[in-house]
């Protein structure tokens, strides 16, 4: 795995919830919040639920010093098209300084149970894309059950639109 991949992998992810997200905040507020049997609720649910994940990832590997202050919910005032679009930003920042050295570095959090463990940089980058991957599968499934086509967030039509081979 490189610092490289690793940025890749970061921006394509921001771009998939992206592509979801739009097409979610485009049904109206009962759709959006309708209740359809999976782990989240609804689909506005699991899509909150994958950028507070994102959110808490983010302060447990870049800011470990505000983990315990992260909220585990919207504050009061925040959007979620807002706050997800600051915070793509902000591991696209950190992640454009990665070197080699920092993929290996090893990084101790607790986990929501208060358990502790160990992991290097590049498992938990690769850990936040996957489950954000696994929650956008679910929110698309949803989108379908609402009778709206979801948008295309394949890892290759990404690839494809980068230019760069």
């Amino acid at each position: 795995m490189t610092a490289e991949e690793l940025q890749h992998h970061i921006r394509y992810s921001g771009w998939a919830s992206k592509r979801l997200l739009e097409a979610a905040l485009a049904l109206n507020e009962e759709q959006q919040h309708r209740e359809l049997g999976v782990s989240h609720k609804s689909l506005y649910g699991t899509l909150e639920h994958t950028f507070l994940s994102d959110r808490i990832w983010f302060a447990r590997t870049v800011d470990a010093g505000i983990v315990k202050g992260t909220p585990r919910e919207l504050n009061p005032g925040e959007t979620l098209a807002t706050e997800w679009v600051k915070l793509q930003k902000r591991w696209e920042q950190w992640s454009d300084a990665l070197t080699h050295q920092d993929l290996a570095r090893k990084i101790e959090y607790h986990d929501m149970s208060g358990n502790i463990h160990t992991n290097p940089t590049w498992q938990i980058v690769l850990h936040v894309v996957n489950h954000a991957t696994l929650h956008r599968g679910q929110a698309m499934s949803m989108l379908r059950q609402l009778g709206v086509a979801p948008p295309n967030t394949d890892l290759i039509t990404y690839y494809r639109g980068l230019k760069v081979k």
